[in-house]
């Protein structure tokens, strides 16, 4: 999918602090927001380039079971593949 374009303003450090929530919101939205301290650039705010949740372990409990051949011997001739026997 294609990107928003990149509009980068510059803020002051003190802007930032009292209007966090509505520069995260444009940044999630596509935008760069440069943070300056004192007129010199010290941070950008970016949006995130991967949003997927994070994993939950044990959320597919119950759902699968090992099978009780699971670390069986492997074949005579599987094993050759892997080991290059001839």
């Amino acid at each position: 999918m294609p990107r928003k374009r990149v509009v980068r303003e510059t803020v002051s450090l003190y802007e930032a602090k009292t209007q966090l929530s509505r520069l995260v919101d444009r940044a999630a939205a596509g935008e760069e927001i440069v943070i300056a301290k004192s007129g010199r650039p010290r941070a950008r705010l970016v949006p995130l380039e991967d949003t997927r949740p994070l994993r939950i372990p044990g959320k597919g409990k119950g759902r699968w079971r090992v099978g009780k051949d699971f670390d069986a011997a492997l074949p005579d001739d599987l094993l050759e593949g892997f080991e290059g026997r001839r």
